[in-house]
């Protein structure tokens, strides 16, 4: 049994070819699966184009979220209600090749827990977002310890990795880091993006920005360690400063220097306030998780 996640948010306009493909590609397996299609709060056709392809396909099932909750919230709810034997992630945009499920599938069967499709090729990105890319997964990796360049959410787990994943409870959820940290034997097969069939990406660029802060804050205690360094180092400068101004006290020299306190001033005061926005920022991730409230709430259901 193989449970196929696809998380949806505008998607309505190509989604019924982009399944045409799937189920094609499923069928040509000869093995039982399921697709559970999470509708993200879209405000487009989106949900009228899942019922309908449900009634055409009974391995079709339906969850529609009573907002948008962001891809990572929408992910959890379809790895929740999968049932299969191995479970696949993949997007509905058909950035992630359906004809690469078989290879999958047989590394699987093989003896591999995770198989991780590879960005080998970003295909038509623009420069920016790749060097965007680039810079967020080489933070990580040197701040996290976990390396995911050319990581996509294209993947395949076997049930006890996604039990050990559902075991985590936490709310601010990154799926490909929540991954990479389970282990398990895992499998990488490098593969090229096709050209998105919806268009522009949906996501903007600040919450591109809060994905990572999410990330970040969620697999490393690094940034508040910064603050300790940046703390050590303003108090190796300022006690050379203090010898130097003893110094031009004692021989005479001391002259008054309105401008150099001044700059002093705004360098301390900013890294001080960089720090308590650092702490800040951890804080309000604790505050989430403290109160507990649910990643989604699903307001529909097809099955």
């Amino acid at each position: 049994m193989l449970s196929i996640v696809i998380p949806l948010f505008r998607e309505g306009l190509h989604l019924a070819e982009s399944l045409r493909e799937t189920i094609l590609t499923l069928d040509s397996l000869n093995m039982g699966y399921e697709v559970i299609l999470v509708d993200d709060g879209s405000p487009d056709s989106t949900w009228q184009v899942i019922a309908e392809q449900s009634k055409q396909h009974h391995a079709i099932k339906g969850i529609r979220l009573s907002r948008n909750f962001g891809k990572e919230a929408a992910l959890a709810a379809g790895l929740e209600q999968a049932s299969g034997d191995a479970i696949l992630v993949m997007d509905g945009d058909m950035q992630h090749p359906p004809t690469l499920i078989p290879t999958m599938v047989q590394h699987w069967k093989a003896g591999a827990d995770v198989v991780e499709a590879v960005k080998q090729y970003r295909g038509s990105e623009s420069h920016y977002s790749k060097a965007r890319a680039w810079f967020f997964y080489a933070l990580f990796t040197y701040l996290a310890g976990y390396d995911l360049r050319g990581a996509s959410d294209f993947k395949l787990m076997d049930r006890r990795v996604l039990d050990a994943w559902r075991s985590m409870g936490e709310r601010n959820l990154f799926f490909r880091g929540m991954n990479a940290w389970l282990g398990f034997n895992r499998v990488q097969i490098p593969f090229d993006v096709p050209v998105r069939a919806g268009g522009e990406s949906s996501w903007s660029f600040l919450q591109l920005i809060r994905l990572a802060i999410t990330a970040v804050t969620s697999f490393s205690s690094a940034p508040l360690q910064l603050i300790t360094f940046t703390g050590a180092g303003f108090a190796i400068f300022a006690f050379g400063l203090a010898i130097q101004t003893l110094y031009q006290k004692i021989a005479g020299k001391a002259v008054d220097g309105f401008t150099t306190v001044i700059l002093l001033l705004l360098v301390i005061g900013g890294a001080v306030m960089l720090g308590l926005g650092i702490i800040g920022t951890y804080i309000a991730r604790i505050y989430d998780e403290v109160k507990a409230r649910p990643r989604y709430i699903i307001a529909e259901r097809i099955d």
